[in-house]
């Protein structure tokens, strides 16, 4: 069993994986916990009618919560724009082995047993080669090959690295 696909990612596919990242870890986590403490600080000072401290509260609330999708917009238009190598397509393979993937004339491939592990969402397929590197696959570019990449993937990874709805 084999398929084969070409992925072109843009900055929004970089920017859905970043948040999808951050969120899913601790530094998400930490920030949302910040944002609601904030958010209940200011709270507490409109009922004690002291209208400077709610605003100062509500607004650091609103920089905490803001500042990690503003930050991850802003550097995955960045990493595209500079990145010739996420500019353009991506061919891969996937079959018994693993994962091959080339550009060009370069090439790289990951045996099944190196995948760190494969997450899909409604809208992607996360590759992970390592815990924070991912091939990013867009599921609207690949809607005949997701149910071979599924098999292949659920055959060759423990369940606990196995994430495929």
């Amino acid at each position: 069993m084999k398929t084969e696909f070409d992925i072109t990612i843009d900055s929004k596919d970089m920017y859905r994986f970043s948040m999808h990242h951050a969120y899913a870890g601790s530094q998400g986590i930490l920030s949302i916990l910040i944002a609601v403490l904030c958010f209940s600080m200011a709270a507490r000072a409109w009922e004690r009618m002291d209208f400077f401290y709610t605003a100062v509260y509500a607004g650091f609330g609103i920089v905490v919560l803001s500042y990690l999708p503003v930050h991850l917009y802003l550097r995955s238009k960045q990493q595209i724009k500079k990145s010739e190598v996420l500019q353009n397509a991506l061919h891969y393979i996937v079959d018994e082995e693993g994962i091959h993937t080339s550009q060009k004339e370069a090439a790289a491939d990951l045996p099944w047993d190196a995948v760190y592990r494969i997450v899909s969402t409604g809208k992607y397929v996360f590759l992970y080669s390592s815990r924070i590197n991912a091939y990013i696959i867009p599921r609207k570019q690949i809607e005949q090959e997701y149910k071979t990449i599924r098999q292949l993937a659920s055959e060759h990874l423990p369940k606990y690295r196995f994430k495929m709805k």
